[in-house]
């Protein structure tokens, strides 16, 4: 089971009927669809405290007994009343009347006995049996109060008189006349006993309030309430009002949507509550016994839209309820923390705070199922639904929705429910699966590739390059003696592990500086081509080393650098050549089909400019030529030249003739017509 949980002002409330968590559902669509609730997880978890706790339209007023074992509501349509009884936690019956209630009070400590003021001038009494008695009264009533030890019954009316029927001797007494004008259509709208002293007090349509001692029938006093400038508006009548228990306190509740806090000792109220919604107070409630840290009692009123729950003393706000439905009616279950609220929805509703006080004796099961939902919190009170602006609304076609109750306006857009936002987003953009799939396979892929090993070099402060160079020679010779099968040799020393070269890494007085005149003599070639390989600082060693949980150390590693490009190197770059000043042109790569070669070929296809002048002839003449390389190192190479071709002179001819070819594709003399050159600072055998 789950309960529903608000947390307002940091006191929880939770709800445990009339929310949509415990909805109501037909019995004729529960017996149709009775296998389909069998999977419907919302309705399995939902809790019911008391069984069938509605009306089939609404609830108007709830009261509950002296004995504490039953409760009694009545609500519409058609009219009618119902019992339900705490220890079965059911409705115990139901009964029909003819017209709408208005008002309702209990005569006796359970249900057998209660009188009902109707919305047609009808006094109902109902008996155990059913109807007992019915009477009329002249104008329209508007409240009852039942007065103990005369057995007079109360009735406010839409005109200046309170009428008194006595039950004892069953008949009309004297009316108790008040101080206001009955032309003007005034009347008394409520009245209240104090439970002390029975002092009987009422409020009117012309803002006062009259007392009345119903032991010599006559007025005792006449207070008008007035509001603080701040506060004044136009005139206001009283809508209700409760004495406290303790004889002295009353609250006061008007028109305007504020409750006056008074001393009977005095006429200058304690305090103004405002509950700033501008509706009449419909209820009135005095809460004792408060659980806290301050355990003052607490005042409960309410309008038609808000509860609030304040400190009697000083009217700090304690907690509020807003019900999604306007309110008739709050009803509190004795000094627990338990309350109904009647209102214009179908279910009646019910609320737990355990900070006002313990669940009842007979469902003292809420304190530990509030305890378990404290340790396991419940989903938010907006997880079912979905906010959506309104630019989004039109995009969805859903904006001729505004103004219907499937929208619920909140600040600059709308909550929606969260099933009809799928189906129509859904119906918006049908792809949306295709796009979700590539966006997970794209994310997947990016994962992946965030997880492989990119390896780094730690290379030494002083003379970074030259270090670089020396471990990706060292790279490469391995590398090409396991090819060779000689065997993988030790991991590489060289120049930097050498004791004897140690301060050309870490002093900086053999820094090489590569603008020196005599660095620009030995090195007359300078490629702007990037390396293989990148450098990077000891900071960021440190963090691939914690993100990877690897360090750079193995030949692997290295083999792998010398083979690692970033996207930003796949251009062609262009080399200037410090000697001539010539920019080497960009280059296409082209697909060529590679030729057949020996099993001791080592060479692969190159660019023009990096063939050797014996391939070059080769490739012109189509002579055959070989290449093989020993297990020391060292290169042989032989080619044929071709023979004689028509209109040669011979061999020499041929030679002349090849020449002069040669002469005229640009690949021999120093013409102008020659479309490359081959470098002067460049070794043709080491390049092959």
């Amino acid at each position: 089971m789950s309960l529903q949980v608000q947390n307002a002002n940091n006191v929880k409330i939770y709800t445990v009927s009339g929310s949509k968590g415990s909805r109501s559902i037909p019995d004729w669509l529960a017996r149709r669809n009775r296998k389909a609730l069998k999977n419907d997880l919302e309705w399995r978890h939902r809790i019911e405290l008391i069984q069938d706790f509605e009306f089939p339209e609404a609830s108007l007023k709830i009261r509950t007994t002296r004995d504490g074992n039953y409760v009694l509501a009545t609500g519409v349509y058609k009219p009618q009343m119902r019992v339900y009884e705490y220890a079965e936690m059911s409705m115990k019956f139901d009964r029909h009347t003819d017209t709408e209630n208005v008002d309702f009070r209990i005569l006796s400590d359970d249900w057998t006995k209660s009188v009902h003021l109707q919305a047609d001038r009808n006094i109902e009494f109902q008996a155990q049996g059913g109807l007992h008695f019915r009477t009329r009264i002249p104008k329209f009533g508007r409240s009852l109060n039942y007065h103990h030890p005369s057995c007079d019954l109360l009735i406010t009316a839409s005109s200046n008189e309170i009428y008194r029927l006595n039950l004892e001797q069953g008949r009309f007494l004297n009316s108790l006349v008040t101080d206001i004008d009955p032309a003007g259509g005034s009347g008394v709208n409520c009245g209240e006993i104090n439970p002390a002293h029975l002092l009987y007090g009422c409020g009117t349509d012309a803002g006062t309030v009259e007392f009345w001692d119903l032991r010599v029938r006559g007025r005792v006093g006449i207070l008008a309430p007035s509001l603080p400038e701040d506060l004044q508006r136009s005139s206001f009548s009283i809508s209700s009002m409760k004495f406290r228990d303790d004889g002295l306190t009353m609250a006061v509740g008007t028109s305007t949507g504020h409750v006056l806090m008074y001393d009977l000792r005095s006429n200058v109220p304690l305090f103004v509550k405002d509950h700033q919604y501008g509706f009449p107070i419909k209820s009135l409630g005095f809460h004792e016994g408060t659980q806290g840290e301050d355990g003052r009692s607490k005042i409960i009123s309410a309008d038609c839209k808000i509860i609030k729950i304040w400190d009697r003393e000083n009217g700090n706000n304690f907690t509020s309820i807003e019900p999604v439905n306007d309110i008739n009616d709050v009803s509190l279950v004795g000094d627990s923390g338990l309350m109904f609220v009647a209102n214009e929805g179908i279910q009646m509703q019910s609320y737990y705070i355990p900070a006002l006080g313990p669940a009842p004796k007979w469902c003292s099961f809420l304190d530990n199922l509030t305890e378990e939902l404290e340790e396991n919190p419940v989903q938010n009170i907006y997880d079912d639904y979905k906010f959506v602006s309104r630019k989004e609304l039109a995009s969805l076609a859903l904006d001729h929705l505004v103004g219907s109750a499937v929208l619920k306006p909140y600040m600059h857009g709308f909550f929606i429910d969260l099933r009809l936002y799928e189906k129509a987003k859904a119906i918006a953009n049908p792809f949306a699966y295709n796009e979700y799939r590539e966006r997970e396979a794209k994310e997947k892929l990016a994962k992946e590739a965030g997880s492989r090993i990119r390896a780094t070099i730690k290379l030494p402060k002083i003379n970074k390059q030259l270090a670089a160079k020396l471990m990706m020679d060292d790279a490469k010779a391995r590398r090409k003696a396991a090819a060779a099968g000689n065997g993988v040799p030790e991991a590489p020393g060289g120049t930097l592990k050498d004791n004897r070269f140690a301060d050309l890494f870490t002093n900086p007085d053999f820094q090489v500086d590569e603008e020196t005149n005599e660095y620009m003599l030995i090195n007359p070639v300078k490629s702007s081509k990037k390396p293989s390989y990148r450098i990077v600082d000891d900071d960021e060693i440190e963090e691939a080393s914690d993100s990877n949980g690897s360090e750079v150390d193995s030949d692997e590693d290295l083999i792998r650098v010398s083979n690692y490009r970033s996207g930003k190197d796949k251009a062609p770059e262009q080399a200037t050549s410090i000697r001539s000043g010539i920019k080497d042109r960009k280059r296409i790569p082209k697909m060529q089909a590679l030729k057949q070669q020996s099993s001791n070929s080592g060479i692969a296809l190159k660019s023009q400019a990096q063939r050797s002048f014996a391939e070059r002839v080769a490739k012109d003449k189509g002579t055959a030529n070989t290449i093989s390389r020993s297990a020391s190192g060292g290169m042989e190479m032989s080619f044929q030249i071709g023979g004689k071709k028509k209109g040669g002179n011979g061999g020499r001819g041929g030679a002349k003739s090849s020449t002069s070819t040669a002469s005229k594709n640009g690949e021999g003399g120093g013409g102008p017509q020659r479309r490359e050159r081959r470098s002067a600072g460049r070794n043709t055998i080491r390049t092959l």
